[in-house]
């Protein structure tokens, strides 16, 4: 394939994507292809956004002026990169404030980059969910832009966010962004939380339901489920922060007033 039908069907790429497609049945030399993306860079064809990732230039436009769609991008930042945490949330349109900033999952070694005023997250895979297919499974693909986006589900991001709130938004953003959704697979919303391996994790999920029982049809068996896993003795709901407040003997859990009773929607 010569390297314009290709710039014409992927407007974001990594160079190893190019690459395969090039190189393929033919005999050229292994520096080749990066020796025609520069080529194409000096010719005004190709954006060099980071080390190994290029966007297409339309014809007609400049370099500086090419739309470069965040999510795909952060799909590229890394071979095994998935849009997760607060990051899904915006990409499923399921996110009360949008933000520029897009968390994305890796098993891979990565640095946080910036790009037009938008900082790329990478969070490492949780530890029990490194060995697993799919790290863990609850990964979807999405076309978006030209390209398939690797994402998080919403019952997966609703564990992701309630585990890691600091890559949620708070739990304002993040009680007010999950009940916007309308509907959740609870069975796999249990399913996920369990591969965490936290106790603490599953009662934040379990203390979340309860909380929204009527709105997501939530049944005693989905809850005891989770309470057969909760913390044998107190805990804080976010690790690291020992922030005041009641504990929900159900759960064992120091939740803090503010979330126990939602007091963000008395002003909002």
């Amino acid at each position: 394939m010569r390297p314009l039908d290709y710039f014409a069907t992927h407007p974001l790429f990594r160079l190893e994507e190019f690459t395969n497609v090039h190189q393929a049945g033919k005999r050229l030399k292994p520096g080749s292809s990066l020796a025609s993306v520069k080529q194409h860079i000096r010719a005004g064809n190709l954006l060099h956004i980071r080390r190994g990732i290029y966007a297409v230039v339309p014809r007609g436009q400049r370099s500086d002026g090419v739309v470069v769609d965040p999510y795909v991008l952060a799909g590229k930042l890394a071979p095994d990169a998935v849009v997760a945490y607060h990051g899904a949330l915006q990409f499923h349109g399921k996110a009360h404030s949008l933000t520029r900033r897009v968390p994305f999952l890796t098993a891979t070694r990565t640095k946080a980059f910036a790009f037009r005023g938008t900082e790329f997250v990478p969070v490492p895979v949780p530890p029990p969910l490194r060995a697993l297919p799919r790290m863990g499974g609850g990964i979807l693909e999405r076309p978006r832009d030209g390209t398939t986006v690797r994402v998080t589900s919403l019952e997966r991001t609703l564990v992701d966010v309630l585990d890691a709130p600091r890559h949620g938004g708070g739990w304002e953003e993040i009680w007010r962004s999950l009940e916007s959704v309308e509907f959740f697979d609870l069975d796999a919303v249990i399913d996920y939380a369990f591969k965490l391996e936290s106790a603490v994790a599953v009662a934040k999920v379990g203390f979340y339901l309860e909380q929204h029982r009527e709105e997501l049809m939530v049944e005693d068996q989905h809850l005891e489920r989770l309470r057969e896993r909760a913390p044998r003795r107190p805990m804080y709901l976010e690790r690291g922060k020992r922030e005041p407040g009641k504990l929900v003997s159900g759960w064992n859990l120091v939740v803090p007033e503010r979330v126990l009773h939602r007091s963000w929607a008395e002003v909002a």
